[in-house]
């Protein structure tokens, strides 16, 4: 276990029990409270958002915010939105990584990420260090597609990381912070992640999204395993 691991043990968030039931894919009590945040803080980051426009407007080279095809709750896919962190020639850059660094391409099989990653621009490595690359998601949100609490959306291709347990996955909307977030990021290792999703599904609830709100302020001041 890695030192934030062993910082922001999941069990000081998720209460055990067992043999619980997965919720319903259905409306859920915290819909409510999701809208309201998530409007309250498009409200207050408004100037910083409009920042961020002007910067990545000046930036050039491709489009400001991205949509990128995830799966959501019940299974459903959505356009996860993001402001652009990566060149246009984002792919190209990737295969020829991959073709001429071995310890790249076991970084990647690991769980799809790269600290040193040459698909990124200087703007965008800023961006999501500090996570406000995902500040586009409280739409989402606002559509319904995400919550503010869930577990990270993921791709098809990760479909097969979570086996069996992907009916968990699915069972709630994904969301722009959860407990993989604040138990290490990016520091954790997939398998983790899986098994931190899983909690978070079989143990929701508004007072549960209301510790991990609170324990994401810090995890996201401190960039805890983001890159």
């Amino acid at each position: 276990m890695t030192v934030h691991e062993r910082a922001l043990d999941a069990r000081a968030f998720v209460p055990h029990r067992a043999d619980v039931a997965l919720p319903a894919v259905g409306f859920d009590a915290g819909r409510g409270i999701d809208i309201a945040l998530a409007s309250l803080v498009l409200l207050f980051t408004a100037p910083l958002l409009l920042t961020i426009v002007a910067l990545m407007w000046v930036q050039g080279d491709g489009p400001i915010v991205f949509g990128h095809r995830r799966i959501g709750r019940g299974g459903l896919h959505f356009q996860c939105l993001k402001f652009r962190s990566m060149f246009p020639d984002a792919d190209a850059r990737l295969r020829d990584l991959l073709a001429t660094d071995a310890t790249a391409r076991a970084e990647w099989a690991a769980d799809h990420k790269l600290k040193n990653d040459p698909r990124i621009t200087p703007l965008g490595g800023f961006l999501r260090k500090t996570s406000l690359d995902e500040l586009p998601q409280l739409f989402n949100v606002l559509r319904g597609d995400m919550s503010l609490v869930g577990p990270r959306p993921i791709v098809d291709a990760e479909r097969v990381r979570y086996g069996r347990r992907m009916a968990a996955y699915q069972s709630v909307r994904p969301g722009i912070t959860g407990l993989w977030q604040v138990s290490g990021r990016n520091n954790t290792s997939y398998r983790r992640r899986v098994a931190l999703d899983v909690a978070y599904a079989r143990n929701k609830s508004v007072a549960l999204d209301c510790k991990i709100l609170m324990a994401t302020i810090p995890a996201v001041v401190l960039s805890r395993g983001s890159y």
